[in-house]
Formats: structure tokens, sequence, C-alpha cells
């Protein structure tokens, strides 16, 4: 098994964003930059270095945590205490950093209808 290089950082504890443990799987990060990356012109995959994965990680780590903070909101604003997919989509409706996300929620306006490929804005092209 291959052990981690003294200043390599990636498998010491601690909070900072260099440092483990960390909640997302780093090979699987590896992975998935890598086959965003695409192909380069040479027909070979991008090298991607030891510290970026680490530094995805925690970004994904830092999205969900604000989402959900976003979304815990918007749960107690409806007297719940379990976040729902609909305080999730509330959450991205109300923060424009999240406006890349608008097309995969779509809030319930209507309310009952659980089928998340709703389609709210039917007809109104027509308004134009």
């Amino acid at each position: 098994m291959r052990q981690a290089r003294p200043y390599s950082g990636i498998f010491c504890g601690g909070v900072s964003a260099r440092t483990g443990p960390h909640a997302l799987p780093l090979a699987r990060i590896k992975k998935i930059m890598k086959r965003s990356a695409g192909e380069t012109a040479d027909g070979g995959a991008r090298m991607i270095s030891g510290e970026a994965p680490v530094v995805f990680s925690k970004a994904c780590e830092l999205f969900v945590a604000e989402l959900t903070r976003r979304a815990w909101a918007a749960t107690l604003d409806g007297k719940r205490r379990t976040v729902h997919r609909e305080d999730v989509a509330t959450a991205v409706h109300n923060t424009d950093l999240f406006d890349f996300l608008v097309d995969v929620v779509t809030a319930d306006t209507a309310g009952g209808d659980d089928d998340v490929h709703d389609d709210d804005n039917v007809g109104d092209g027509a308004l134009g």
C-alpha cells in the first residue's frame, strides 16, 4: 500500500482545507475531474495534481453546507423540522448564488404534486 509523503498533508488530521479527513472520497472526485476534463489533443487524459481533489472536496463541502443552511431556514419558515425538496428549491430560488440550479429544482407552488419534472411555466411564451 502506498504511504503518504510527509509533506503531502492529505492524510494528516486537521480542519484546514489542505488536510483531512474528507467528507467526499478523493478518488471519486479525481475520477469526475478526469471525466469532465475530456480528452486532450494527444488523446490522453489530463493530469491532476494531488492537491486539486482536496480543494474540490472542501469546495463541495462548503457548497452543501451553505445550501443546507438556507434550506433549513426555509424549513423553519414553514414551521417544520424536516427539510423537504421544496425547501431546497426555495433556497435555490431565493439565492442569486445558486441561479445555476434553478433549472434543476422547481418550487412546488401548486402543492401536492411531487413530480420533479413539472413545467410550471407552460404558456408563459404566449404572453410576449
